[in-house]
Formats: structure tokens, sequence, C-alpha cells
């Protein structure tokens, strides 16, 4: 290892092999890469192995990192999708900021903190990561159920405090508030801040549509061209005094109105990914573990109040406004941690002079803590409901709708089918059943699609198929079938699936009909009729005999339906 990294080449060599080994270990135990990435500095410090002597070098990709990244955050701000945003997550989100700021800051004066570090601290506290959330909630196929949209929603008012928050410190200079000048410094950067709005909107106004169809001609021109805003964006801010942060900011804004921001944001997101290796590396090294014991005492509060606060402070305000329990303490998970954003913001603090070396240890400690454990808090979601489920009464008001705005009225009445999952598959069998005369039920856990099916004229319902709760109260008793058409869901480590899940739930609500479940492959469809399923589809397979059906001359008849229900289909999406 010693005569590898003589030369910066073989240092970078061997920190990418000890991030590829810490990342599979990491992933094994199912943690996020900025765990891995943080746990690699720590290692290759001084502390430990002490590879990290190029210093520059990796300073230099650390700060193209957190340009990139913030040049992706700031390309997501756009315009419209911040007036798209709902009334639960815009009051939710800043709900939950106010609270973990106020209370942060007294948590942190109470700890002996100064006043610049607590604010810094509460500040930090309020940032949740967008790519771990994403990541989960699409790995747990959650991503576009009400709760994971309102997650979404919080990430958006989150990255706007992220905005706000680093271009008022910059400006203000509450460091140096006490020095001769300071007033006049801070206007300055005010003046250089406002400067550099007015040169983005000139930009948008003028430059940005033509500029990037015109690139586009070329992809990896196009990619080229962004790495270089962000760049040029982020070194303008560091000599204007607003830092490389604010910059790389305000270069995604002025992309983001373009129709090909989210081209521009896939092809960097695998650059950013790389360059923020080498930001957790060096901040990581700079880390003296014989000093961390000393946070340790702050470290826990801060993070059981992470933990712990936010999700409390999620769960009561989207309580008083209407949603149950369950959706309240589902989305309030996904906010109990930090992100990698608290850690780019306190650094900046700790480059303005405003805060010491302290603070970003004690932040970087509380990171690890609540983004190991909320890892496996979202994982385990539904099963820590099922525990916690009995204390939450008091977060739900009663006489309310179910999820107001979405579920609206519950459906009463007789059903012959029940369908569990509305997406092209189950939406194709609920209106050839409605063709045939079949009273039809559709449930399913994404808004937009039980929107749809409502605009088709078929009765919906809006749940999960894993609320033991919301199985109960549906209409079974009736119900000859019961249809479940959504994928592999696994709702923990142990892969529990959905489907096994919905069979023992609707047995257990007294549901005496025949089950039918779909499968992708042969063990599965074993497996499933060995839980209680009556009939397996296998649609790839199914569709398949038929093609071969109809190509061999099978029944005309059904061929003249088709065209007709499918053109109702693509009428209603």
């Amino acid at each position: 290892m010693e005569v590898i990294v003589q030369s910066a080449f073989g240092e970078v060599a061997a920190l990418l092999v000890m991030a590829a080994v810490i990342g599979f270990i990491g992933i094994i135990l199912r943690q996020p890469l900025i765990v891995s990435f943080i746990a690699v500095g720590l290692i290759a410090g001084p502390s430990a192995f002490d590879v990290v002597r190029s210093d520059a070098q990796i300073g230099l990709l650390s700060e193209l990192g957190i340009a990139v990244l913030l040049f992706l955050v700031g390309i997501k701000l756009d315009v419209k999708l911040i007036r798209s945003l709902g009334g639960v997550s815009l009051l939710t989100g800043l709900g939950q900021v106010a609270f973990t700021s106020v209370f942060g800051y007294l948590i942190g004066l109470a700890l002996g903190l100064g006043h610049v570090t607590s604010l810094y601290v509460a500040v930090a506290l309020t940032f949740s990561s967008t790519i771990i959330i994403v990541k989960l909630l699409s790995d747990k196929r959650e991503i576009d159920s009400l709760h994971g949209q309102i997650a979404l929603g919080f990430l958006i008012v989150q990255d706007l405090v992220v905005v706000l928050a680093m271009i008022v410190l910059s400006a203000i200079g509450i460091g140096a508030a006490g020095e001769d000048g300071g007033a006049g410094s801070a206007l300055t950067v005010l003046a250089s801040g406002v400067a550099m709005v007015g040169l983005v909107i000139v930009f948008v106004r003028y430059v940005a549509n033509p500029l990037t169809e015109t690139l586009a001609r070329a992809p990896e021109l196009l990619v080229i061209f962004a790495i270089a805003q962000a760049a040029i964006f982020a070194a303008i801010g560091d000599v204007a005094g607003l830092g490389k942060e604010v910059g790389g900011l305000m270069a995604g804004v002025s992309l983001a109105s373009t129709p090909y921001r989210e081209t521009i944001s896939a092809r960097l997101a695998p650059l950013r990914d790389f360059l923020l290796l080498f930001f957790f590396i060096a901040l990581g090294a700079t880390l003296d573990l014989s000093l961390l014991g000393a946070h340790v005492p702050g470290a826990i509060v801060f993070s059981l109040f992470v933990l712990i606060g936010n999700p409390l402070i999620v769960l009561a305000i989207m309580g008083a406004m209407g949603y149950r329990k369950r959706t309240g303490f589902l989305a309030g998970l996904t906010v109990a941690q930090i992100s990698e954003f608290s850690l780019i913001f306190v650094a900046m603090g700790v480059s303005l002079g405003h805060v010491g070396e302290d603070a970003l240890g004690l932040v970087t400690m509380v990171g690890l803590v609540t983004i190991a454990a909320s890892t496996y808090m979202i994982t385990y979601s539904h099963r820590l409901y099922a525990v916690f489920e009995p204390l939450l009464g008091v977060f739900e008001r009663k006489g309310t709708p179910r999820e107001p705005g979405e579920a609206g009225a519950h459906v009463r009445g007789d059903y012959d089918v029940v369908i569990f999952g509305l997406g092209r598959f189950g939406t194709a069998i609920g209106l050839r059943l409605k063709k045939r005369g079949v009273r039809v039920l559709g449930v399913d856990f994404n808004p937009l699609a039980v929107r749809r099916w409502r605009e088709l004229g078929l009765d919906t319902e809006y749940g999960d198929a894993t609320d033991p709760e919301f199985v109960a109260e549906l209409p079974l008793a009736q119900a000859e079938w019961l249809v479940s058409t959504v994928p592999i869901h696994p709702t923990g480590l142990s892969h529990e699936d959905t489907r096994m899940t919905l069979i023992q739930l609707a047995r257990s609500a007294g549901f005496a009909g025949r089950v039918v479940v779909t499968s992708h492959s042969a063990k599965d469809t074993e497996d499933l009729f060995g839980a209680g399923a009556n009939m397996v589809l296998e649609p790839f397979q199914d569709a398949a005999d038929r093609a071969v059906e109809l190509l061999c001359g099978g029944q005309e008849e059904s061929r003249t339906e088709i065209p007709e229900i499918a053109s109702e289909e693509k009428q209603a999406s």
C-alpha cells in the first residue's frame, strides 16, 4: 500500500479500491453509499491508514463534486414544479423545517454550543437526503404512493430552504458581524447576489432555450456544457463572496426551465456520485477519531431528536390536516435523518469562518447515526407501524375522510370482484369485467391510478394492501373473487411479499371467495399456491398463449373487443 500511494494516481486508485470494498460491505448491511464513503474517509485518514496525502487534488475533486451536486439540485427547482406543490407538502415541509430549526437551536444552546454554532447545526438538521429517500421508496415500490408523493414534496421544500439558507448566511456574514467593515462586506455580498440573480434571469430569458437546443444535437457536448456551467457559476459565486455552493445552485436554476433538464440531470447523476466520493473522503480524512469522543453525548441527543422529533411533527401536522395516522407515520419516517447537504452546509460555515471544525465533526456523527438508523426504519416501516399503531391514535382526527382529496367517501355496496393494483394489467381486467356486467371494485395506493379509474367510471378505493385495518373495512363479504395484480413488494429485509400478505389479511377479514394473483416465475407460482392462492396468472405466458391462438386462427370475436376497450384506456391515460 505504501508503494502504491507514492503518486497521486496511485493514491486515487487505492481510494477507489477501498470505496468499492467498503461500499460492497455497506450494501450487504443495507446501508446507503454515503455512510460507506464517510467510512472510507475515516479509514483512509490520518487516524487509520493515512492514505490521503494529495490534499490539493482531492480537495479540487471534492469542490467540483459539490458544484455538480448543487447544480443538480438547482436544475430541479423549476418554477412550474414549485407552483404545483400540494398544500400538505408545503405546510408539512415548512412545519418540519421550522420545528427542527427552533428546537434544534434550543438544544444546541442547552448543550453549551454558541449561538452561531447552534444556528448552523439546527438548520443542518432540517435537511433530508433526496438520494436516500428516493432510492429506498423506489426499492419498496412506494414512490407513487400518497406518502411517497408527500415525501417528495418535503424534499422540494427542503431544497428551497437549502437555497435560501446558503444565500442568506453567505450574504449576511454572521461570523463577521462584529468586525469592522462587516456591514459593508455584507452589503457587497448582497449586491453580488442580486447581480448573479439578474444574470440568471437574463440567461433564462434570452439564452438558455436556444443554446441548449443547439447543443442537444451533440448530447456529449450538452453534458460538457452543463459541467462548465456549474463550474463557472461556482467560480463566480466564490469570487463574489457567495461561495461555490450558491454559484452551483444558480447554475442549475439557469437551466431548470429548459426542456433538456431531465436529460442533463440523468447524464450527470453518475458523475455526481463519483465526485461526491472525494468530498466524503476529504471530510472523513479531516476528522480525528481520537477527538470524536467528545461529541458523542451531543451527537446522541441530536440523533434522537432527528429520529423521533421529525417524524412526530410530521405526524401531528398531517393528522391535523385530516390524514390517517398510517400515512403520516410512513411519510414521517422519511425525514428521520440528515443528508449530505447538512455536511456541505456546515462545511460552508467552516470555510466562511462562522463555525469551527468541531461543529462539522458533530454534524458528521449525527449524519452517520441517523442515516444508518433511518435506512432500517424506512425499510421496516410497515412492521414499525404495526408495533406503534396502538399509540398513534392521538395523531388521527375522527370523522374525517380517509385521505382528503384522494379517496373521497367510502365505496359501499356488493361487488363480485375486488382488484388490487390498478396498473395497465389491472385496468384492462377491470374494463373487460365491467363490459361483461361484472361488479368491480378497484384498490390502489397510487392516487393517480385511483383518479384514472374514476374517470373510466369504475368504483375504486384508495388504500394499501398491506394495511390490516384498511383490508378489514373493504366490502369483501359478498365478493366471489379477489384479484391481485401488484408486483413483488418487499416490505422489509426479509422480502415479505405483498401478495402473500394480502391473502392472509383477506382471509383474516372473512373473505371466503377465490384468490387470484400474478406471477412471473415458476418458483413464484409454486410459493403463491402454497400461500393459499386459488389461481395464479402469468401475464407474459398467458399473453403468449393467447397470441398463438390468434395466430393459429383463434376466435375472431375476441379480437374485436380489444381495440374498443384499449381506446378507452388510452383516452383515460
